[in-house]
């Protein structure tokens, strides 16, 4: 597929027109039902989303009285934890690769809604059917690698831990978790933008072009490659939106002299979702809006009101 060269990209121009597009969905006029099936879309789109002297070393040479109590209670419980591990692991893994399909079918539902001002479920349920589970496979292989990059140095850092309890104070200990949170925040980063990118740009392009995740992301990287500076500005100001808006919650709950209560129904899944989809709905229609401006073949709006 051929790439458009458009001649200004903002960052800044989305902005409105995202906010006239949620005006338009969701308050004019305002429909409850509707209001409820976006808002469910857009909760099911983001499911499963945490100095002492030298008689001190002296005294604390092998990790002090604390950490050897520790170390005997880790020690002598250990077959009942290793137990309880091998119960709670696999229940965990199961449920996070649940969440992870829905949230990959929700995706392309919430597009489908937003980009057509639409308020559907069934209908973007199967037609997307096979967007979703592409790229539920390409997040949970994702996922996979990205879970032994970082265990690596986690199990390192587990491990120089044990080292300074054992030893007390250990250059080479310190130097090992040191390089190995480093590497930690590293991966934790990248996998942070393949994420992002994945869901503001891979995903509406699958929505657009193809049913394959691998085929999405080959667009994408091209688009990304002869755009550098914008997706770099892009994610910049994605951090400043996300902080107005954390912002502008805040001062709402404040205002309303509610901000336990208010607090407490942000926590409970889905009903903090439709109460917040103003929000929600924006960040989606900024992201479609802005890719939209690299050409025709990434306008989702045209092709929903053709």
């Amino acid at each position: 597929m051929g790439l458009e060269n458009p001649q200004r990209i903002s960052v800044i121009d989305p902005i409105g027109q995202a906010i006239e597009h949620v005006r338009l969905m969701l308050f004019k006029p305002f429909d409850l039902s509707k209001w409820l099936i976006i808002g469910f879309c857009a909760w099911l789109a983001q499911l499963g989303r945490g100095g002492g002297g030298g008689g001190g070393w002296k005294e604390y040479g092998h990790g002090g009285p604390v950490m050897e109590t520790i170390k005997n209670g880790i020690l002598a419980h250990l077959a009942v934890i290793i137990f309880v591990a091998a119960i709670i692991v696999p229940i965990v893994i199961i449920v996070a690769v649940v969440l992870c399909w829905l949230r990959s079918r929700g995706q392309f539902m919430f597009v489908h809604c937003v980009a057509g001002n639409k308020a559907e479920v069934v209908v973007p349920w199967n037609k997307f059917a096979r967007h979703g589970n592409s790229l539920f496979l390409f997040r949970i292989i994702l996922g996979f690698i990205g879970f032994l990059v970082i265990g690596i140095p986690i199990a390192a850092s587990i491990f120089a831990g044990f080292v300074m309890c054992a030893t007390g104070f250990n250059p080479a200990a310190i130097i090992g978790l040191t390089g190995a949170i480093f590497v930690v925040v590293v991966v934790a980063v990248l996998l942070g933008l393949i994420a992002k990118f994945t869901t503001d740009f891979v995903v509406p392009i699958m929505f657009l072009h193809t049913e394959s995740s691998v085929a999405g992301w080959k667009q994408c990287l091209t688009l990304m490659g002869s755009h550098k500076a914008q997706m770099i500005l892009y994610i910049l100001f994605q951090i400043v939106i996300s902080m107005v808006i954390v912002f502008i919650v805040l001062a709402i709950c404040l205002i309303g002299c509610c901000c336990c209560c208010a607090s407490i129904l942000l926590l409970i899944p889905y009903i903090g979702t439709v109460i917040l989809l103003p929000f929600i709905a924006f960040k989606r229609a900024y992201s479609l809006f802005y890719i939209r401006q690299f050409g025709t073949q990434f306008d989702v709006f045209s092709v929903q009101a053709t």
